[in-house]
């Protein structure tokens, strides 16, 4: 999920390329506070909401979808754009940098889908506490997606200028991020929980 491209991974890539790695890495930071905002509202009670209510797992699993469908199609369809395109960003100070990570990552329907669906599927009651587990697990996936998105940041602007001077590359990462997308959207259209089935 982490390497799956999103709007975390286009927002810090851009501005690592536009602005520099510190800009990159104070918006980062910015991301990882909205990753424990969702963590510890999906263990103070919201995923047992949507286990008690389907038909809203179902309406904001399917929100999710058209999401993944729509960044799709943003980089298959002909002139769309790839993750690591240059593009010409106005210079932000620290903290509006940090602000809109946080933003973009509160507003990132992947993050919500990830801490609302995908992570409360793991905790085993047999295993303890519930709220336990999904800290140790929102903990692992934050500590992941830091790590994958420090790189990425660090390497942006190498990538980018590799992609900028081999346009066929570029065209190829465009289809495979596209596809990829497509695939993911698909998955989690097919899957429906067993009290929603019909």
């Amino acid at each position: 999920m982490v390497l799956t491209p999103g709007p975390n991974m286009m927002y810090l890539v851009t501005r690592s390329i536009g602005q520099g790695r510190r800009a990159g890495l104070v918006s980062l930071a910015g991301t990882g506070v909205g990753f424990v905002v969702y963590m510890l509202m999906a263990n103070l009670g919201l995923a047992v909401v949507f286990v008690a209510v389907p038909w809203l797992f179902i309406g904001v699993k399917a929100a999710g979808v058209v999401y993944l469908a729509h960044l799709a199609w943003q980089a298959l369809r002909p002139g769309g754009r790839g993750v690591f395109e240059v593009a010409d960003l106005p210079r932000d100070s620290s903290a509006r940098l940090f602000s809109m990570g946080l933003v973009t990552n509160l507003l990132n329907p992947k993050a919500a889908i990830m801490y609302l669906t995908l992570i409360p599927q793991f905790i085993d009651p047999n295993r303890g506490h519930h709220f336990a587990q999904g800290l140790t697990l929102g903990t692992l996936q934050i500590t992941v997606s830091m790590i994958v998105n420090a790189s990425l940041i660090v390497g942006a602007a190498t990538v980018a200028g590799f992609l900028t001077r081999s346009p066929r590359w570029a065209i190829w990462q465009r289809r495979v991020t596209g596809t990829l997308l497509g695939c993911v959207a698909v998955v989690l259209a097919r899957e429906v929980p067993a009290r929603a089935r019909v």
